[in-house]
């Protein structure tokens, strides 16, 4: 699935080009549908949650004194198991439901710091690379920057536009979203990162679909 149109790529990158023109911080884009399968973590939740049921039932047969052969007991325990992980691995939505939100935003987190190094957003000549990722199934959204940027930069000034991503693309405005963040993110680097006499575009433009 596209999560972007190809007009939609263009406005983004003219955004990045227009911002980095004013400052020698790199900005690259990177928007993934989801961090994580989560099935083995959402496995492991309803694994526990059956057991438990199981357990109840059990007592709940004793004390009604319900005789249930035993074996007959195992079996829809089973199958009522096996049929919840067909569901889990069929409907992958479910999974982000059983799965802590705690969990989801590690998950993320992670994809971000591989993005930001896969990209090579650390490997510009002073240092001055801005990963801005957004997961959108986990609605998480991160701004990492490099060394140069991050011991001039306090976390709070992140955190803003961090709240700004999340709140656009949840209501649908992912594009304006990110476009509004990049000029932020320009805002806040041309105070301490005037561009260079000849400033190299040492990243890519374009935002990346994951």
């Amino acid at each position: 699935m596209v999560i972007f149109t190809q007009e939609e790529h263009k406005q983004i990158a003219t955004a990045i080009q227009l911002a980095e023109r004013q400052t020698s911080g790199e900005i690259h884009c990177a928007v993934c549908r989801q961090s994580d399968s989560y099935f083995l973590a959402a496995g492991f939740v309803f694994s526990a949650v059956t057991l438990m049921v199981g357990l109840l039932f059990a007592w709940l047969f004793h004390w009604l004194w319900i005789d249930i052969d035993l074996r007959i007991f195992v079996t829809a325990q089973f199958i009522a198991y096996g049929a919840g992980l067909f569901i889990l691995y069929q409907i992958p939505r479910l999974r982000l439901r059983l799965v802590p939100k705690s969990l989801r935003y590690r998950r993320a987190h992670a994809n971000a710091m591989q993005q930001f190094f896969a990209q090579n957003t650390h490997r510009t000549q002073a240092r001055t690379g801005v990963l801005v990722f957004v997961s959108l199934a986990e609605r998480y959204a991160e701004i990492v920057a490099d060394g140069g940027i991050s011991d001039k930069v306090s976390q709070d000034q992140w955190n803003t536009i961090v709240a700004d991503l999340i709140a656009g693309a949840a209501e649908k405005r992912l594009v304006h979203a990110l476009i509004n963040a990049v000029e932020q993110i320009q805002t806040i680097l041309i105070v301490h990162f005037l561009p260079s006499a000849d400033n190299p575009n040492e990243l890519p433009d374009h935002v990346i679909e994951i």
